[in-house]
């Protein structure tokens, strides 16, 4: 029998800019209002990035600190931070949000080409980002642009620098990265070690194929404007929660339930860790 989905949703990237989508939230205030529109919606997990007050991407930790305090003021989402960042930022610059102690952060296993750019993560970065977040206790969520990225992380493992059960997320149909098919979707996830859970990031207009086919394999999905902005071909969505309340009428069509956010924890096995801001 399937655990109930976990909906995570990407608010706001360190691409995405108002011009592109005038409904992207960007002071933690309007962060936080859209996280708490998708937790009701049927968002268990929040992935964070913050912004400046221009809009510019941040790793600020008071910045994070002041979104994450205002989303739990308003509710018991769990709170995933990018340790991503935005593309040449530097090591310290992305483990910021780490030192705040957040239930879990993102932890990139590979280096990838992103459009024009490349997304930097060779194996000193990797293992100082696993080891920090190890430290404070901050389960990471395995960031997989390619199938080797899953050895990768393995490596990690026998290293002592992770512990089971891991969880991953697939980001899948990045210009450079692994295409979103439903074959590459399948042979990834026969490529992670039993036990293991995984959740599907679809860019653009991969974001329901993906999401769609991790609620008949039994996944979780990733959907928000980080990765597609639109609702339909041409139609700009208009919130983050239009996204996440799509991902779970579909999910309860095909009598998949829908997980709250104490029973993703439970599923991620994050023991009951919360830090409050």
């Amino acid at each position: 029998m399937m655990e109930k989905l976990m909906i995570t949703v990407a608010l706001t990237g360190a691409e995405v800019s108002l011009a592109d989508n005038p409904n992207l939230p960007v002071t933690p205030e309007e962060i936080a209002r859209a996280a708490y529109e998708c937790y009701q919606a049927g968002a268990s997990i929040v992935h964070l990035h913050v912004r400046t007050p221009d809009g510019a991407p941040t790793q600020d930790s008071a910045v994070f600190k002041e979104a994450i305090g205002r989303i739990q003021e308003k509710c018991d989402i769990v709170i995933q931070v990018s340790t991503g960042g935005a593309v040449g930022m530097s090591v310290d610059e992305r483990l910021q949000p780490v030192y705040l102690r957040p239930e879990m952060a993102t932890l990139s296993t590979g280096s990838v080409n992103f459009g024009d750019e490349v997304f930097l993560n060779p194996p000193t970065y990797i293992e100082h980002f696993a080891r920090v977040m190890q430290e404070y206790r901050v389960k990471p969520e395995i960031e997989v642009f390619e199938v080797g990225m899953i050895n990768n992380a393995l490596r990690l493992l026998k290293k002592g620098l992770l512990k089971e059960p891991l969880h991953f997320d697939f980001v899948m149909g990045v210009p450079g990265g692994i295409p979103a098919t439903m074959k590459n979707l399948l042979h990834l996830t026969e490529s992670i070690p039993p036990g293991s859970t995984w959740t599907v990031a679809g860019m653009g207009r991969a974001q329901l194929f993906v999401a769609t086919a991790a609620i008949l394999l039994g996944g979780h999905a990733r959907v928000g404007f980080e990765d597609n902005i639109y609702y339909e071909k041409g139609v700009p969505a208009e919130s983050n929660a239009q996204l996440v309340e799509r991902v779970a009428h579909i999910a309860r069509i095909h009598s998949r339930g829908i997980s709250t956010a104490p029973e993703a924890r439970r599923i991620l096995g994050l023991d009951g860790y919360r830090a409050k801001m």
